[in-house]
């Protein structure tokens, strides 16, 4: 009988986790939403020729560019998100915050988390209102920061 040599690593369900923006939610409290995206980077290439050498280009490294976090969840008339965005708005209190995205496993576990830093609400939208539909209303909050870091 053949004796496993390592743990099994299944793959993460996409519908397991939550978001932690301690700065805006009291305590360790913890935010659901219907999505989270913009969890993504990139470097830039930069090509470089150079003298005498005609047959190819070097690619130097560039700048990292963070992409926005989207969060969207279903509008509620109590939104610390919307609330947050209006204060940047009126320059009442522009403060930026750091917060996490845990993705867990079906025991609810944490397995992977992806940390945010000095973060700003950059955009918020409301779903389209249509009579002629039944279905949640959403409010998306775009975050932009400067970084993101990945812990298993």
């Amino acid at each position: 009988m053949a004796t496993p040599t390592s743990t099994r690593r299944d793959p993460l369900p996409v519908f397991c986790f939550y978001v932690s923006i301690p700065q805006l939610m009291a305590g360790n409290d913890k935010a659901f939403f219907k999505s989270v995206s913009g969890l993504r980077y990139e470097t830039e290439i930069v090509p470089v020729r150079a003298g005498g050498v005609n047959d190819t280009t070097f690619n130097l490294v560039g700048a990292t560019k963070w992409s926005p976090l989207v969060l969207k969840q279903g509008f509620t008339n109590s939104s610390k998100l919307l609330a947050w965005r209006q204060k940047w708005i009126t320059g009442e209190e522009m403060v930026r915050v750091s917060g996490s995205i845990i993705q867990l496993d079906t025991a609810m576990k944490p397995m992977a988390t992806w940390s945010f830093v000095r973060g700003w609400p950059s955009k918020w939208e409301m779903g389209e209102l249509d009579a002629s539909k039944s279905e949640l209303a959403i409010e998306t909050l775009e975050i932009a920061h400067d970084g993101l870091t990945f812990s298993a």
